[in-house]
């Protein structure tokens, strides 16, 4: 049989023996399905074998996550040093500062958070890149730029706040060189969510509903687009759902501190519908897209 686990048995030990072993295993196959894996009970392999800062916690493997994207989107721009990018939506700077330093170009970034752009012209200024990089308020359907200034725009999961996506579509194309690229993501709907779930997304992330992929890539042709390439990213935007929720659960101490009781009364409601309308109902693609020359 399994020992008991309270005040009481607290520091005693006793090694197992075989049967004891199996015993435990046979007893607790359940939990290990609902919290470990459902196929083997083993370390997963969250950080590359070798790799020289490894994941330790949940919020350390989402930082992870967040690079491996960037990575990902400074491949498929595929931009050659000195041309100019615009990062629409450029959170807190890390992307377009990444872009600066793997591929020699200079970024410029938009955003319509000033705390993020705060934090984006620190970073800049930390990696000594103020001269490569800038950082400045601006609306996506509204670009305060020259026709034909960029070489390549970026805009990661930045339309789905957008009301009117196909204004922010021609924008893009107007400010992009004949042959420039744009790398766009956007949210999409999957199934049929409650009322609930659906209302819980939208006023929790101030979003616009979800569009279907074909909307989507209705609304870039009108704009004057090409296709070049178009990736289902769904299986990342279910799994962001599950760790958030996680994430929620393992630190709502700090967010209390952070925000009060109240409010996180109202999360405590709000995160298990987002949660999941994440992993049932939320799709998530990227479009390479190009300005014909």
């Amino acid at each position: 049989m399994t020992a008991t686990v309270n005040e009481e048995t607290v520091g005693e030990f006793t090694p197992p023996n075989p049967e004891e072993v199996g015993v435990g295993y046979d007893e607790y196959m359940g939990l290990h399905k609902l919290i470990a894996a459902e196929f083997s009970l083993h370390i997963g392999a969250w950080s590359p074998i070798g790799e020289r800062k490894p994941a330790r916690t949940l919020l350390d493997l989402s930082n992870r996550t967040q690079d491996k994207q960037t990575e990902h989107h400074i491949k498929t721009l595929a931009m050659n040093p000195g041309e100019h990018l615009l990062d629409i939506g450029c959170g807190a700077g890390l992307p377009a500062i990444e872009f600066v330093k793997a591929s020699g170009v200079r970024a410029t970034g938009i955003n319509v958070s000033r705390g993020q752009l705060a934090e984006a012209v620190k970073t800049a200024e930390a990696e000594g890149l103020t001269d490569r990089v800038d950082f400045r308020y601006g609306d996506a359907m509204a670009l305060e730029f020259p026709d034909e200034t960029f070489d390549s725009a970026l805009s990661i999961e930045v339309f789905a706040h957008l009301s009117d996506r196909q204004k922010a579509f021609h924008e893009a194309a107007r400010v992009l060189k004949p042959g420039g690229y744009f790398l766009v993501s956007d949210f999409t709907l999957r199934g049929e969510p409650t009322e609930e779930q659906l209302t819980a997304y939208l006023q929790t992330w101030h979003c616009m509903p979800p569009i279907t992929p074909a909307k989507i890539m209705e609304m870039a042709a009108t704009a004057g687009f090409e296709l070049i390439q178009v990736e289902n990213m769904t299986q990342n935007t279910a799994f962001t759902g599950e760790l958030m929720g996680l994430l929620y659960g393992d630190r709502r101490a700090e967010i209390i501190d952070l925000y009060g009781p109240e409010a996180t009364a109202e999360m405590d409601y709000v995160i298990p519908l987002v949660r999941t309308f994440f992993r049932e109902h939320l799709g998530s693609y990227l479009f390479l897209l190009r300005k014909p020359a």
